[in-house]
């Protein structure tokens, strides 16, 4: 079998990630999370194994964890203060590797659904965890 182990001889890995927030990269980002998912059920009618198959909804979950400054800095441009009142913006996450084929995901009509602070005596930066409501996440 004739194949290349190595894909230009780099996997994609977190210092390749770009972050595109209400259009501005995002340099304080430590962590995103995103999936879909769809609702898929097997059919059965005659027999003990399925005769077809159903689909439901597609279900999209996202997170994302900034450092407190960016958060601040996207609070102080929230309509009253509230990061959950800034309208539906994309997330544009890109993959960027050095020599490598980029790669490129798009969060569609996103929302904050929560803001909140979770800092601990000993902590040397505080990071802000946010869930987002996610309409579709675009793959290619």
């Amino acid at each position: 079998m004739d194949f290349t182990p190595l894909i230009n001889g780099k996997a994609y890995e977190w210092a390749d990630i770009r972050l595109i927030l209400f259009g501005v990269p995002v340099a304080g980002i430590t962590a995103i999370n995103y999936s879909d998912k769809q609702e898929m059920e097997n059919n059965y009618g005659a027999g003990s194994l399925p005769v077809s198959r159903g689909y439901g909804n597609v279900v999209c979950e996202a997170s994302i964890t900034l450092e407190s400054n960016e958060v601040e800095a996207i609070t102080a441009q929230a309509p009253n203060g509230r990061l959950q009142e800034i309208p539906e913006f994309n997330v544009v996450v890109s993959y960027l590797p050095a020599g490598g084929l980029p790669v490129t995901h798009t969060l569609k009509m996103c929302r904050f659904m929560e803001n909140v602070r979770d800092v601990k005596q000993g902590d040397k930066k505080i990071e802000v965890a946010i869930p987002l409501i996610v309409g579709s996440i675009k793959w290619k």
